[in-house]
């Protein structure tokens, strides 16, 4: 079938399994394959809604309610991008982006609207499930910080880390589940350079394979959220020939 890798029998015994009463929405228009991915999720526990249209996936999003959003590039009557767009106005559920083109611009366009993860057709649907449950199993950024510590400030940039809140100059920022955990990481350990694979392994775990520029596509949406950029590097820095670190604030 297009679009899908070879097929492959699913055994309880050596696939990860998610944290019970996760809901997952698949949104491909090939329904052999959208068929294919719920199958595996809910095999794995999921409870599946499957879509096949890009405007019904934001209201199914909005009725649904996911964990997490398996959602394909290329749909009728709205793009993948846009859905993501859309759906990132009222959710910070794990958005992963499948397609069936491999141009990087596919890549960095699906991520700067929110994606967490992406996939190229054809995959296997084992792979995508296992980063669906690590991404939604792995320990955050922050598991080292007691309870009832304060939050953390660089300038007028406070990190919440308990809450999962951060505020500039006294307003909330809205941020992704990812793009906190990689700011989260960072102000952990606020004067360590952190190169792209140490922060994979940090917020997508060891086991992920991918392009590590994923890292610099986040950090990108990051800044504009917090109003910085490359140059500056007031909250978020790089650090030439390493990766980045977090700045001071000031």
């Amino acid at each position: 079938m297009k679009g899908m890798g070879v097929p492959e029998s699913a055994h309880a015994a050596d696939r990860p399994l998610a944290p019970p009463g996760l809901r997952a929405l698949v949104v491909e228009d090939e329904a052999p394959l959208a068929a294919l991915v719920g199958s595996y999720l809910e095999r794995d526990g999921f409870e599946v809604t499957l879509i096949h249209d890009g405007l019904q996936a934001v209201t199914s999003a909005r009725e649904v309610d996911p964990d997490v959003v398996v959602l394909d590039l290329g749909l009728p009557s709205l793009d993948g991008v846009e859905v993501c767009r859309r759906i990132r106005t009222f959710s910070d559920c794990y958005v992963v982006m499948l397609t069936a083109r491999a141009e990087e611009i596919d890549t960095l366009i699906g991520l700067s609207v929110g994606a967490d993860d992406y996939m190229t057709k054809p995959f296997s649907p084992r792979e995508l499930i296992a980063r669906i449950t690590a991404m939604l199993r792995r320990p955050r950024a922050t598991t080292g910080t007691p309870d009832g510590a304060e939050g953390q400030s660089f300038g007028e940039l406070t990190i919440d880390i308990q809450g999962r809140d951060v505020s500039l100059g006294g307003e909330l920022v809205r941020l992704t589940r990812t793009e906190f955990d990689v700011l989260a990481a960072l102000a952990e350990r606020p004067r360590m350079a952190f190169s792209r694979r140490q922060l994979i392994e940090r917020v997508w775990g060891e086991a992920w394979v991918g392009d590590e520029h994923l890292v610099d596509v986040h950090v990108g949406h990051l800044r504009r959220k917090l109003g910085d950029d490359a140059n500056q590097g007031k909250y978020v820095r790089t650090v030439r020939g390493v990766g980045y670190r977090m700045g001071t604030g000031q």
